[in-house]
């Protein structure tokens, strides 16, 4: 198809006035920013509207975390594939289709005439979203120097926080004024800007070949992998943990993975590539990227249904306060950096973890149990925004310290797919432990929506225990990472 690989290989060169400035490296990352934005935006809105579209379809737990779960899904089953594909054609040509396919399927969304559809436009939306991030980090690194990429990084972690402050407070305001076809709409002029910036202003990649090859192995192999995954913790309680649907996937899944490990072992030009996990501090910093976002996920999830079903908030009120964890982890990140430089990165993880389990023991403690429980609210929302805070960035520039140049590319893509593989994790996890503890309070099946109030509150309280241990392993692993990443030098040599 050489006509369709020119089209692709076609990179417009930035404006001559934008070239070799000072400032123009900072401008990128201010494009990468915008697609953080836009992207997290996108994700806290569909979470605080989960229970408005419940009520809209008549829908149990597992079906409407669906409209979550879809975009995620096709979000990391895609990442790896645009990601190697990236590396062949060249990235800004594929950022910006990126970004038009994310802003066409968003409008979609909001057309959507029935929950097939919507959960149909939303996969279309993940993959736009997966060619942002196949791209983003990667774009990022290559343009920074390396003494400036962990405050890079910092404002990268910061421009999500904003996103995920905007969606709540913005989303809940949608859904009351204008209804919820509007939350898909909203980040539209949002994309719309970044193509345009992004013709302008992005450099032409220096990306390899055309004449490389494709794994096409690997891409067939690793989208059904997660999907089953995923399925199989999201219907746990709806399936039973020995029902035939439960062990069949999770049978179907682990399969898929040894063929896909086994796959990319052998592959000459893997999606992802075997060298990452060579060392033990990339394997614990990827798996602690994905818990942080698990916890987070979890939390917006089972928050949103806690405020507005259990509590009877507002959507605008409800957004609100969620809006406490994003806003404080984004006025956190941008100084983990120094504060990571002062503490070193195992102990900062471990503060950043420690933060989040004071915050989650105290909603597990108040929830419904104290008349003052805004009070406890506010308080446990803060320090586990900060807590966040403190820990992803740290995180991120640890584990991507720990390979060479030549993999940072691949490994930036990466630890994108798994922080959407832990948000995956994280609504499936709050949607099946939410779904169980209530038909443990109630006795009925899929009924959430008639469930009294203060059964739903105590649904969420006893789902809390699964974020605490969320938390203990992350920080757990976000320190092994930390203790196994070698000197810079070391690492430049090896290999």
């Amino acid at each position: 198809m050489p006509r369709l690989s020119n089209i692709l290989l076609f990179e417009p060169a930035p404006l001559a006035a934008l070239q070799n400035r000072p400032w123009s490296g900072w401008l990128v990352v201010g494009l990468v920013c915008v697609g953080a934005f836009v992207g997290q935006v996108d994700a806290t809105i569909v979470q605080l509207a989960l229970p408005t579209l419940g009520h809209v379809y008549d829908a149990p737990l597992q079906t409407i975390s669906w409209v979550a779960l879809s975009y995620l899904l096709a979000y990391a089953s895609f990442l790896p594939i645009f990601g190697r594909l990236c590396e062949i054609l060249g990235r800004k040509s594929l950022y910006i289709a990126g970004y038009l396919l994310f802003i066409l399927a968003s409008a979609l969304c909001g057309l959507a005439a029935s929950l097939e559809q919507l959960l149909a436009f939303r996969f279309l939306q993940g993959i736009g979203g997966a060619l942002l991030g196949a791209n983003s980090l990667s774009i990022l690194v290559a343009t920074v120097p390396a003494e400036s990429r962990g405050r890079a990084l910092g404002l990268y972690a910061a421009a999500q926080a904003i996103g995920m402050s905007a969606g709540p407070a913005l989303g809940g305001f949608i859904l009351e004024a204008l209804g919820w076809r509007w939350i898909f709409w909203v980040t539209v002029p949002f994309g719309a800007a970044a193509v345009i910036l992004g013709w302008l202003a992005l450099p032409r990649s220096s990306a390899g070949s055309a004449g490389q090859a494709f794994d096409w192995g690997g891409m067939l192999l690793v989208g059904p992998a997660l999907i089953l995954l995923v399925a199989a913790l999201n219907h746990l309680s709806s399936w039973g943990l020995l029902s035939p649907y439960t062990l069949g996937c999770i049978a179907a899944a682990a399969a898929l993975f040894w063929l896909l490990f086994r796959h990319e072992a052998a592959s000459p030009s893997p999606l992802i590539n075997p060298r990452l996990y060579r060392t033990a501090a990339y394997r614990s910093g990827a798996l602690a990227v994905a818990l942080a976002y698990a916890l987070l996920y979890a939390m917006f999830f089972l928050m949103s249904f806690a405020l507005e079903h259990g509590y009877g908030e507002t959507p605008s009120h409800a957004g609100l306060r969620l809006a406490l964890i994003p806003v404080a982890l984004g006025l956190t990140a941008p100084f983990s950096h120094d504060l990571k430089s002062w503490l070193g990165s195992s102990r900062i993880a471990v503060a950043g973890m420690l933060l989040c389990l004071c915050g989650v023991t105290t909603l597990l403690f108040t929830l419904k149990l104290s008349p003052d429980h805004h009070v406890y609210d506010t308080l446990a929302f803060i320090l586990i925004g900060t807590g966040l805070g403190l820990f992803i960035a740290p995180n991120f520039n640890a584990t991507i310290a720990d390979v060479t140049p030549d993999l940072h590319g691949p490994a930036g893509s990466l630890l994108n797919l798994m922080r959407a593989l832990g948000t995956s994790l994280g609504v499936a996890a709050g949607a099946t432990t939410l779904n169980w503890r209530l038909e443990a309070q109630t006795g009925a099946v899929h009924d959430w929506q008639s469930s009294s109030s203060e059964s739903l509150l105590a649904a969420v309280r006893e789902s809390l225990p699964v974020l605490i241990v969320i938390a203990v392993v992350a920080a757990l692993t976000a320190r092994a990472a930390a203790a196994g990443v070698r000197p810079a030098a070391e690492t430049s040599q090896s290999r």
